[in-house]
């Protein structure tokens, strides 16, 4: 690659070259037919001139044969001159400056203010040319320097709304909920709002949709029947109070509003067969019949023995709480079952069942394999966040009743 950028310089100073140098270098000759016709021309203006002066009397007869004999013996060696010879321009020399000067200039300058490396770029190259990621601690004193601005402007909704959004990026979710809750105050029922407040709700709620969020949801829907976020929204809702045919009317309406198979259209046809499958025979179209995976699938019992590595039990207070809890190996991070116990309650054996599902369609039943995790929260919060300690073990086949280990050896980042 180096060979090759020297190959392009030069090639680059050379058709420079070839611009500049050509006009210096050339001699331009000056035809000899033209340098007689201009001393003719001078003669002749000469010769008026004397017969001016002769008529006028400044010059006698003896005077004007004389000036003219002059006249036309100077015309006579004037004519005789070779004109043929070329003359050349003064500036050759600067060519011969140019052709050195051009192509150490270009390397100099080059040298000092460019970087040639650039044509094979260096791992580091690379790696410093990729636009840097955010540190969370920098995001972390942004959120805190906008928390205390609202303090003093309480009224600026979308600061609120802006404040809001970040705490959900923090996975801060009570804080998330606080802050939407005021901008949906000012707000009034604007649909954005209203998602995006119960979608707060939900996650400092372990991603339940009863109550408050179900109803921020269903009035969307209310005002926006297409609405795509409050069809997914609502179809959840309703398959967690366990009205499962109302869940798939509405994530069937939802199904037909996005792109043809897109990414989100194939999730959505995922869950939506789950959901579907948990129906008695005939309800919704006859989506599930009385030998579908429902029917047959047998109970599920996953005993679970956890405990914590001996090095990061000084910094585990006996009341943070641990989350013992399956998921899917794939798709959404739902627990599928799930248990809440504290610390000092390690080493610990529990047994996870269908009974402990969030939701009647996503149940360790619904999958043949899952991952087990066993997590310590400082804050006591469902969703993992950054400097929990965990610990997993997967693919776990949920077959029959099996016992698993799980040891809690590392922190959340």
């Amino acid at each position: 690659m180096t060979m090759l950028f020297w190959l392009l310089v030069g090639l680059l100073i050379l058709i420079a070259l070839a611009f500049v140098l050509p006009p210096l270098w050339r001699q331009r000759p000056v035809a000899a037919a033209d340098m007689d016709k201009r001393n003719i021309a001078i003669a002749k203006m000469r010769l008026a001139e004397l017969q001016e002066q002769l008529q006028s009397g400044a010059l006698t007869q003896a005077q004007y044969q004389e000036q003219r004999t002059e006249l036309e013996l100077a015309l006579g060696d004037d004519l005789d001159i070779a004109g043929t010879d070329a003359v050349s321009v003064q500036g050759r020399w600067m060519a011969y400056v140019l052709l050195v000067a051009i192509p150490l200039l270009a390397v100099s300058l080059y040298a000092g203010l460019g970087t040639y490396q650039a044509i094979e770029p260096t791992p580091e190259m690379l790696a410093a040319a990729q636009p840097a990621q955010p540190n969370i601690e920098d995001i972390k004193k942004m959120v805190a320097k906008l928390a205390e601005r609202m303090k003093t402007n309480p009224t600026d909704a979308e600061g609120w709304m802006m404040l809001g959004k970040s705490y959900k990026y923090l996975k801060q979710f009570p804080k998330a909920a606080d802050a939407l809750a005021k901008a949906y105050a000012l707000l009034g029922d604007q649909p954005e709002i209203m998602l995006q407040y119960a979608d707060a709700l939900a996650f400092a709620n372990d991603e339940q949709m009863a109550g408050k969020p179900a109803e921020l949801v269903f009035r969307v829907l209310e005002r926006e029947p297409d609405n795509i976020t409050a069809l997914w929204y609502a179809g959840m809702a309703k398959a967690q109070a366990g009205e499962a045919a109302e869940g798939v009317k509405l994530w069937r309406k939802l199904l037909a509003l996005l792109p043809p198979e897109s990414q989100a259209q194939q999730e959505v046809k995922r869950l939506l067969s789950q959901l579907e499958a948990s129906l008695p025979n005939g309800v919704a179209g006859g989506a599930a019949t009385a030998t579908g995976p429902a029917a047959q699938t047998p109970a599920v019992a996953l005993e679970v023995q956890v405990s914590l590595a001996p090095e990061l039990k000084a910094s585990v207070a006996p009341t943070d709480t641990v989350f013992i809890y399956a998921q899917a190996l794939s798709g959404p991070k739902m627990p599928l079952a799930i248990a809440r116990k504290q610390a000092s309650d390690l080493p610990l054996a529990v047994t996870l069942t269908d009974a402990q599902a969030m939701m009647p369609n996503m149940t360790l039943s619904a999958f043949p394999k899952v991952k087990l995790l066993a997590r310590v929260s400082k804050s006591g919060n469902a969703m993992s966040q950054a400097g929990d300690l965990i610990g997993a073990v997967e693919p776990v086949a949920t077959s029959g009743k099996s016992s698993h280990t799980i040891v809690i050896n590392s922190q959340v980042k």
